[in-house]
């Protein structure tokens, strides 16, 4: 099983066989397993990675990969670029772009209200938020919220190419977050 932590720097393009491909760039952060964790102790299987070590036995950032596939793995591994090889597809998970407190015509696509016929100061309102009964509002009430930065998971993303000296990879497409965010990669 592949694994590493990235930092998505931003996207552009590179052109292969006459044909524009829109790319994003990772910048891996190569790390160590710091510890592990079994079903017998914690009830879940999973890795601890540490990432731009600071100082002894501490780490700048610390992430955890869950699942049983990391067995194999020893605590004071080094994880590197060196696992993936161009043409991998790989699942990646980071979070979206947070967009704060939003109403409901961005948020749920709603189409908003006339803007004539009585509409004054009510036009990117959401309407009614129940009947007479029950004098509740229903569950799931799609209504005005925080919205964004939520951890989103891409599968099946073709790694285009790896630059060992820069510790890059280049993956097709876009990829959830802002530029800076930090991504969970698996191969």
């Amino acid at each position: 099983m592949k694994f590493i932590i990235g930092k998505k720097i931003g996207m552009s393009q590179i052109f292969q066989d006459d044909k524009v491909i829109p790319v994003t760039l990772i910048e891996a952060i190569s790390g160590t397993i710091i510890g592990k964790k079994t079903i017998d102790k914690d009830g879940y299987e999973a890795i601890r990675i540490g990432f731009d070590k600071k100082g002894e036995n501490r780490y700048r950032y610390q992430r955890e990969f869950r699942g049983s596939e990391f067995n194999n793995q020893k605590v004071g591994d080094l994880v590197t670029i060196k696992d993936f090889a161009v043409g991998d597809r790989l699942k990646i998970t980071g979070n979206s772009k947070g967009k704060g407190f939003q109403g409901v015509v961005k948020r749920w696509n709603f189409a908003g209200r006339n803007a004539s016929h009585g509409g004054k100061g009510q036009i990117r309102r959401g309407g009614s938020v129940g009947s007479m009964f029950p004098q509740r509002v229903i569950k799931g009430r799609k209504m005005p919220g925080r919205m964004g930065n939520d951890q989103i998971s891409i599968k099946n993303i073709p790694l285009v190419k790896i630059e060992e000296d820069n510790s890059l990879l280049v993956v097709k497409g876009g990829i959830p977050g802002r530029k800076g965010t930090l991504l969970q990669i698996r191969g």
